[in-house]
């Protein structure tokens, strides 16, 4: 058996997160390192490496995500904007090899991102 990801410690609750949802498909919890005022990640149960390794069958789990995150939006009171990302691969400073959405909000984010 693989060695669990990151992710899957924080939603075995081996590890501690300011957990602000959970639900059969995802979790999703405060970032520790935030880049706006509002910076949460939105990761899935299944442990997904990344965008690369996604299948068919793993696409109503990332529109759950970008619902969750609305939904999450909207109760953080991101009611001017907000931005979500993916990260994908070590040029993208992808961190953990587990898909995570991020959702920031809370500030003016300039453009380009990177």
């Amino acid at each position: 058996m693989p060695e669990k990801t990151l992710f899957e410690r924080i939603a075995d609750r081996e590890i501690p997160a300011d957990l602000i949802w959970e639900d059969d498909l995802c979790i999703a919890f405060r970032d520790i390192n935030p880049q706006a005022p509002t910076h949460v990640l939105v990761v899935p149960r299944k442990p997904i490496p990344s965008l690369d390794d996604l299948s068919e069958e793993d696409g109503p789990i990332v529109g759950h995500l970008f619902l969750v995150a609305k939904t999450i939006a909207k109760k953080e009171g991101l009611s001017n904007g907000y931005r979500t990302v993916f990260n994908c691969g070590s040029d993208a400073l992808q961190t953990v090899p587990h898909i995570h959405l991020h959702l920031l909000g809370g500030r003016k984010l300039g453009w380009p991102p990177g």
